[in-house]
């Protein structure tokens, strides 16, 4: 599986997961619900289980996906400051470009 982090992403992701309550913790991303050939993704701080696959980044930044999860292969992970702040998950390798 694949996880692509863009710096903007990475910086904030960064500076949560230093916190001292999350540092044995790793990026989760996982699917909220999915229809047609795209799915809505969420995204928050966990430990792996059996059923995911740990994927490392560019950005040295470990992300949890869960194995059997199609969609979840290829995502990327964008940060914007405008038009408003916030994280956007894409799967480019999927057909989704939207901001999902």
């Amino acid at each position: 599986m694949k996880c692509k982090i863009s710096r903007n992403a990475a910086k904030v992701i960064l500076a949560e997961m230093e916190q001292e309550e999350n540092k044995e913790l790793k990026l989760r991303v996982f699917v909220t619900h999915k229809h047609g050939d795209h799915a809505h993704y969420g995204m928050n701080l966990d430990t792996p289980t059996e059923n995911d696959e740990v994927v490392s980044t560019d950005n040295g930044i470990d992300v949890i996906l869960q194995k059997d999860e199609p969609l979840l292969d290829g995502i990327r992970i964008d940060y914007f400051y405008v038009p408003e702040e916030g994280f956007a998950v894409t799967n480019p390798s999927k057909g989704n470009h939207g901001d999902h």
